[in-house]
């Protein structure tokens, strides 16, 4: 999906059972693709690492080493 230049990534703060938004916006990228990955979409993250993911497969990689 692409994202129109006037809009800005949004930082979030991960938890274990969601994420409270930082600073707004619309989107949140990829730790691993770099692919934006909309708020309403977002589905896979790290606490520990603070990270979002685009699918489980990305996040399973990475979170077992295997990038």
């Amino acid at each position: 999906m692409l994202m129109s230049s006037g809009e800005n990534a949004a930082t979030l703060l991960y938890g274990p059972n969601g994420f409270r938004v930082i600073r707004p916006g619309h989107f949140v990228l990829c730790a691993v693709t770099g692919e934006p990955i909309p708020l309403e979409e977002l589905r896979y993250w790290s606490v520990d690492r603070q990270e979002a993911y685009a699918s489980p497969e990305i996040a399973a990689r990475r979170l077992t080493g295997g990038e």
